[in-house]
């Protein structure tokens, strides 16, 4: 697998976990579109940020070698990043209304 494979699954399984979260949690939804988006951005958000600690794309396949066990953690942090955002954004959006009407 290449690094930008690798890139392209955790996008993927980040816009899995937040479309996943807004068909449970139906009050964070913002529809397919917008929890694709949140989904984007909290996978690639998170694996940017927390990717230093070993489980980026490149440390996935250094040597030439595939890591199983650094591709899993990576697969978790992309999910959890689609949802983490997707209830992010869903709260500020929240306030942001509630402040308008006042």
């Amino acid at each position: 697998m290449t690094e930008t494979l690798i890139s392209l699954i955790s996008i993927f399984i980040g816009i899995i976990g937040a479309i996943s979260a807004g068909f449970i949690f139906k009050k964070y939804s913002f529809g397919i579109v917008g929890n694709t988006i949140s989904g984007v951005f909290g996978s690639v958000f998170l694996i940017k940020s927390f990717g230093r600690l070993g489980f980026n794309p490149q440390s996935i396949v250094q040597n030439g070698t595939f890591n199983g066990l650094l591709f899993s953690i990576n697969c978790i942090v992309s999910f959890l990043g689609g949802v983490f955002v997707l209830i992010i954004i869903k709260k500020i959006s929240q306030k942001m209304n509630k402040k308008g009407t006042n």
